[in-house]
């Protein structure tokens, strides 16, 4: 199977405030929005995939009749997610972040090769942008 999976083309996280969340993948990390559906959620495109924020108190309602059919789903606390980062823009992003006043809490250097930069963003997921040779990927 590990070969018909040909990589992951969504992420979700949740965040209670999707105002707040949006303007920060938004306007500060500068994804473009898909759409945004009222309180429900707020969707992004991330490189060849989809970044999907959801409101956790409304993904675990179940489907009105007329709606697609997705199962309600969600969880609580924070999540992570961990974007990919080519080696020159890495203290790129980590300057924008610290000029948008965005706290890294960590910088990491692999012993494998790579490095990551860690943060959080106003839900409290936890954020990585890193190098994909932390992975062995090139």
């Amino acid at each position: 199977m590990d070969d018909m999976l040909e990589g992951m083309l969504e992420t979700a996280l949740y965040a209670d405030d999707l105002d707040k969340a949006e303007a920060f993948y938004e306007g500060v990390l500068g994804l473009a929005k898909i759409t945004r559906a009222a309180n429900r959620h707020v969707f992004f495109r991330c490189g060849p995939g989809v970044l999907l924020i959801f409101n956790p108190h409304e993904t675990t309602k179940p489907p009105q009749p007329q709606a697609l059919q997705v199962p309600p789903h969600g969880t609580t606390g924070a999540g992570h997610a961990c974007f990919r980062v080519s080696p020159e823009n890495l203290d790129v992003v980590a300057r924008k972040l610290q000029a948008a006043k965005v706290e890294i809490e960590s910088e990491v250097s692999w012993p494998q090769g790579g490095r990551s930069i860690y943060f959080r963003d106003p839900a409290g997921n936890s954020l990585e942008c890193a190098e994909a040779r932390i992975w062995g990927i090139e």
